[in-house]
């Protein structure tokens, strides 16, 4: 099960300009520590690392479930999906997969 980042991230796998393969440490963007801010009591608790599988790993996966809502997550909803398959949408990989759902609520899917 993967959520879908405000800029196409899956499991911490951030835009990049390849698609990383195994588990990795990354240096987290400034949308994704801002996105994950309310999980904490200030923002300079925020990580600004994190330890993720890499895509190879994920499309091993038999299932995958991703996992969006809100307005604004509806145009990367649309990129990852019906858009190119680029690193710099990491999602976008998920095309390329044979057994994907994507759940997610009416604003989240508006664009499809």
């Amino acid at each position: 099960m993967l959520g879908l980042g405000h800029n196409g991230h899956i499991g911490f796998n951030e835009p990049a300009e390849f698609f990383a393969k195994g588990t990795h440490c990354v240096d987290l963007t400034q949308s994704t520590i801002d996105a994950n801010a309310r999980f904490f009591a200030s923002a300079d608790e925020v990580p600004r690392q994190a330890y993720t599988m890499g895509i190879q790993t994920i499309m091993r996966a038999r299932k995958i479930v991703v996992v969006v809502n809100g307005k604004g997550k509806a145009e990367i909803v649309k990129k990852a999906f019906f858009g190119p398959v680029t690193p710099q949408v990491p999602a976008s990989i998920l095309q390329m997969h044979g057994d994907v759902i994507l759940v997610g609520d009416e604003e989240a899917l508006s664009l499809l």
